[in-house]
């Protein structure tokens, strides 16, 4: 097999160095770091999952530029996307097409390792043997690989190389990833935003080592500054309209921007990546009931009363629930129990994991920063967004036990609880903070966190600690 051939035009930096990796973009996002660190330091190798259109692919190429730009030999930087049409010719031979193309690596590899990029790895029939195999020889190769983690087969997959591989889940960009981007040229409110991420960092992570003993006196998490404040407020809107995917972001106008959210997050994954792994025969009934959730994010529901709502089969709700997480679009959090063992019952709470595919989908503009009850769901859904990113979580809950109720109670070990109320208004009364301070003190925990709307609600108020919240979430990736 001719493998230079194949892969040739996707290695343009092999003769033209640098210049070959023009247009790929500048700004990184913070995770490019830990995939450096580790590609240099862990004997593993790495992949990169994640919802289509999220950045996994412009990844890959920053890598290889970082090398580059250190002088790595080019011809040991090797990229390829396995979706290439070129590799499904009837005269190329898939099954050699991986040995062939290790052994020109391992011949070029004289001194240093090369290092492999394999795009779309899903693609390649029977792949996780082929990394399987090469890793265990020790070839003289490292490789990274990106996928989509749609599909179930991948997932499956992907569990055969269990302490062969380190993996990481690519999400759509995070506020502070959005605001991050959109201040890149501000040298001096980047270096603030980094200060509050380190702050919020060493916060939780004290917060996670004892919340019953937290002192809050040693909790160094100061306010914003006006000119950052502002910044954030102008980005926050924003991002409720247009999301995490970047390519968003360049388009002009607003029908544009939703056109290519529904087509590329909803439809290709439904009505493509589902049906395809899931050979759903009624595709139809999945789009549904996804509707179904975007109508109100954070409501309680009760899976039985869903499909008697939409007229699908109780047995088809339960399997569309987790191919519908699988694949980036909703994610559930259930009824507290004092267990972080989960096992799905009765009632659960569903959210978004990203808000401008609700706008998309139900064809909204304006309403997101205009209604205070829309802008109070949206504001708990990136509470949740958040949290699921702290490393200090095992599981995340809601709690309702007669007429209380807290939006999230975060587990972060075997017994210890940490509330999480949301109150994004402009005025929050005492009455309003009864349930979590009841929790605290049923649970004995403590402090509860109140995530407010105004900077000037920051601050320690007994047992509970508020933030307003653009800093809460400036402290999460």
């Amino acid at each position: 097999m001719d493998i230079l051939s194949l892969i040739g035009p996707y290695n343009p930096w092999i003769e033209l160095g640098e210049k070959g990796l023009k247009g790929v973009p500048d700004f990184t996002r913070p995770v490019f770091h830990d995939l450096v660190r580790d590609l240099e330091t862990l004997p593993q190798i790495l992949s990169i999952t994640g919802p289509r259109r999220v950045g996994k692919s412009t990844l890959l190429r920053q890598i290889i530029r970082y090398y580059l730009q250190r002088n790595y030999p080019p011809e040991l930087l090797v990229y390829y996307s396995l979706d290439d049409p070129a590799l499904f010719r009837p005269s190329i031979d898939r099954d050699r097409f991986m040995e062939a193309l290790m052994l020109a690596l391992k011949r070029r590899a004289e001194h240093k390792p090369a290092l492999l990029f394999l795009d779309e790895i899903q693609r390649l029939e029977r792949w996780e043997l082929y990394l399987k195999k090469y890793f265990d020889l020790h070839y003289p190769v490292k490789m990274v690989v990106s996928g989509s983690a749609s599909s179930p087969i991948f997932k499956k997959s992907r569990e055969s190389l269990l302490g062969r591989v380190k993996d990481y889940h690519l999400l759509p960009f995070s506020f502070r990833e959005f605001l991050l981007f959109r201040l890149r040229e501000h040298t001096d409110l980047i270096a603030e935003l980094r200060r509050v991420y380190d702050d919020g960092v060493a916060t939780m992570g004290m917060i996670a080592g004892d919340p019953k003993h937290l002192d809050l006196q040693r909790v160094t998490v100061h306010g914003l500054s006006s000119p950052l404040w502002q910044q954030a407020q102008a980005a926050f809107e924003d991002y409720l309209r247009e999301g995490g995917f970047p390519e968003v972001w360049e388009l002009e106008t607003w029908e544009q921007k939703t056109d290519y959210l529904y087509d590329n997050q909803v439809k290709k994954v439904i009505y493509e990546a589902l049906l395809l792994a899931a050979e759903f025969r009624k595709p139809e009934q999945l789009k549904r009931f996804y509707i179904s959730l975007l109508e109100q994010p954070g409501r309680e529901v009760n899976l039985s009363k869903i499909a008697e709502d939409t007229g699908i089969l109780p047995a088809q709700v339960e399997r569309y629930l987790p191919l519908l997480e699988m694949t980036d679009l909703v994610t559930h959090v259930q009824k507290f129990r004092k267990s972080a063992l989960r096992v799905r019952r009765g009632s659960v709470k569903f959210y978004l994991v990203d808000l401008a595919l609700r706008n998309a989908v139900l064809r909204l503009q304006d309403a997101t920063i205009s209604d205070p009850a829309t802008l109070g769901l949206y504001a708990e859904n990136l509470a949740l967004n958040a949290l699921r990113k702290w490393r200090g979580t095992v599981a995340i809950d809601y709690y309702r036990e007669g007429h209380d109720e807290v939006d999230f109670v975060v587990h972060i070990g075997s017994r210890k609880y940490l509330p999480f109320e949301v109150k994004y208004r402009d005025t929050i009364l005492e009455k309003d903070l009864r349930s979590i301070r009841r929790f605290v003190r049923k649970f004995h925990t403590s402090p509860g966190i109140v995530i407010t709307k105004r900077p000037e609600d920051f601050g320690r108020r007994e047992d509970l600690f508020f933030i307003p919240l653009l800093q809460f979430l400036l402290m999460f990736d």
